[in-house]
């Protein structure tokens, strides 16, 4: 298993907990850009997680989908809202395509889990693949702008102590992956991948991230 598939160990750890790992809150800044720049588009969430931003999407209407690596994240989706199963879908942007193309695309907090060059790489290219012409793409990864720091890939699935931030429970889960770029290197890697920024920034999704880099993309 590669190294960032480490999050489907944590998501089952916590699972079995009774909660979840994220919370439920939606992020601001994506509901904001979809409507600033792709209001009635179909709306890919590259990495959806446990779902704090696409269950949100879809009760309000808007057309979504939602992708991840994880099959325990997928699962977690789909019996949190059964009757849009079929928008959830089990899939490794790394290594996987899909046959569809969206006017809006969004990742949160997924690209800083990737650590190798290579993987990042394939990142970019499958937004760039599955994104429309003329299509947007927001892309929010953990940052402040300046800090620059890598953990050990081999270390992922190694069990650490957390505290769980809404039940205030020390739980043992999976260390995951986590590559922490400057603003400078993030600019240089969308320009590399063939993006032209639009708008850019540091953002917050309370209570899970209190700093993200973002860039809006064509």
């Amino acid at each position: 298993m590669k190294y960032y598939e480490a999050y489907d160990k944590r998501y089952r750890q916590v699972h079995e907990y009774g909660v979840s790992w994220s919370s439920r809150t939606p992020t601001p800044i994506v509901e904001e850009m979809i409507r600033n720049y792709a209001p009635d588009e179909e709306i890919l969430d590259l990495g959806c997680g446990e779902g704090r931003d696409i269950l949100y999407l879809l009760q309000e209407g808007y057309t979504c989908y939602g992708v991840d690596v994880s099959a325990e994240a997928i699962r977690y989706c789909r019996t949190q809202m059964p009757e849009k199963s079929e928008n959830f879908r089990i899939l490794d942007i790394c290594r996987d395509t899909m046959d569809h193309s969206f006017g809006f695309i969004y990742s949160v907090a997924v690209l800083h889990m990737l650590i190798e060059d290579a993987d990042r790489r394939q990142f970019y290219r499958f937004i760039r693949r599955h994104l429309k012409e003329g299509g947007y793409a927001l892309i929010c990864t953990m940052g402040d702008g300046d800090t620059e720091f890598t953990t050990d890939p081999a270390q992922a699935y190694t069990d650490v102590t957390r505290m769980h931030q809404e039940s205030g429970q020390e739980m043992s889960v999976a260390s995951t992956s986590c590559r922490m770029v400057s603003r400078e290197t993030f600019r240089r890697e969308l320009a590399e991948n063939n993006f032209r920024i639009v708008e850019e920034g540091i953002t917050e999704a309370l209570p899970d991230f209190n700093r993200l880099m973002y860039a809006v993309v064509l």
